[in-house]
């Protein structure tokens, strides 16, 4: 899958200006989220951003909410997200995470919802290989919409087929990818305290 580089490359700028706008320094940041000035200067510089972890501990360390960093549009009320919308984002604003030969794509459910502390995404999970545990502050839901989704966490794996969850802290560390060699689509939601 191709990278869609005008969602990394947004990301990258906006991670610049909140750091700027904030008084904190490359090093500073680096140090308050536990990644290396190497990996900073990577996802400041649009590369492809391996998880939501880094962005999570990146956002944290601002002290401020995952969803100030991945919407654009600012509102109070409710949002609603209509199923064409979300097609829609599937061509214009997929976030590639994920290992390299195997990107996950983010679709917000709540863009434009602000000082929000739920973070609801549809996630698209392509076949992959490589497994790369991930951990950081908060818990995580997760519905599988269609395909089988395997859940590594801690040292045990979960098989999730559509209809089933599961619910669990982020500390511990976890992955989610897909378990039948064959695209899968999950519904998350993601809670990471400011």
């Amino acid at each position: 899958m191709a990278e869609d580089t005008r969602s990394t490359t947004h990301i990258g700028a906006k991670i610049v200006a909140l750091r700027q706008a904030h008084g904190v320094s490359q090093e500073d940041l680096a140090q308050r989220s536990g990644l290396t000035v190497d990996e900073l200067e990577v996802i400041e510089g649009s590369a492809t951003v391996n998880g939501l972890a880094p962005l999570v501990r990146i956002t944290s360390a601002l002290g401020l909410n995952l969803g100030t960093l991945l919407d654009d549009d600012k509102g109070m009320g409710p949002v609603v997200t209509r199923r064409a919308e979300l097609e829609d984002a599937s061509a214009a604003a997929s976030l590639e995470t994920g290992t390299a030969d195997a990107p996950l794509d983010f679709f917000s459910l709540a863009k434009g919802k602000t000082a929000r502390h739920m973070n609801p995404f549809v996630i698209d999970i392509a076949p992959q290989t490589k497994e790369d545990m991930t951990a950081h502050e908060g818990e995580e839901f997760i519905y599988v919409m269609s395909g089988k989704v395997e859940i590594a966490y801690g040292k045990d794996i979960y098989l999730l087929e559509p209809g089933d969850s599961i619910y669990y802290d982020s500390v511990v560390p976890h992955q989610v990818r897909d378990g039948q060699s064959a695209p899968s689509r999950i519904l998350a939601c993601v809670y990471t305290p400011a």
